[in-house]
């Protein structure tokens, strides 16, 4: 189960960047956010926040399976 809920966290919290685009660089992120609408932007904000909210409740039971 700690493996399980390892590489839910890992693979949410990737999703999770890429969605937001954390890891692009500053000309990228500038042009990304003039050329999409503000419900695309929403929509992608969405899936960056539920899925980071996952990967993080994932990699806190997976701490609690570990540790006891």
């Amino acid at each position: 189960m700690f493996q399980f809920f390892l590489i839910v966290g890992i693979v949410s919290i990737i999703i999770s960047g890429v969605s937001i685009g954390a890891w692009t660089d500053g000309d990228r992120q500038r042009a990304n956010f003039y050329t999409e609408t503000t419900e695309h932007r929403s929509f992608r904000t969405k899936i960056a926040l539920i899925s980071g909210l996952v990967g993080i409740i994932a990699f806190v039971i997976s701490g609690v399976i570990y540790f006891i």
